[in-house]
């Protein structure tokens, strides 16, 4: 499966701008990944539970997710992307 269209919300936007500029390469590589192939191993891609079902996440590394949500019309909406705080403020 091949992701046609990425849009990304206003707060992604935000977060995205406060990471370090090592971290925002790697989240470029991995949306190259994501696009072409969106349960490579290496996104670790997985539906989140309880309150969040129906909101996805991928891995950037270790430590940084990028939070999703698949559109009605096919489209994905990147949420937010950060560390693990990021899941206290959906």
């Amino acid at each position: 499966m091949i992701i046609e269209k990425i849009e990304y919300s206003t707060n992604f936007i935000k977060d995205l701008k406060k990471l370090p500029k090592d971290i925002i390469d790697i989240a470029v590589k991995k949306e190259k990944i994501f696009k072409e192939n969106p349960l490579h191993s290496s996104l670790r891609t997985h539906e989140l539970h309880g309150d969040f079902k129906g909101i996805w996440s991928i891995s950037i590394n270790t430590n940084y997710r990028i939070i999703f949500e698949r559109q009605k019309n096919g489209d994905i909406l990147f949420i937010s992307i950060g560390n693990h705080d990021i899941y206290k403020h959906l």
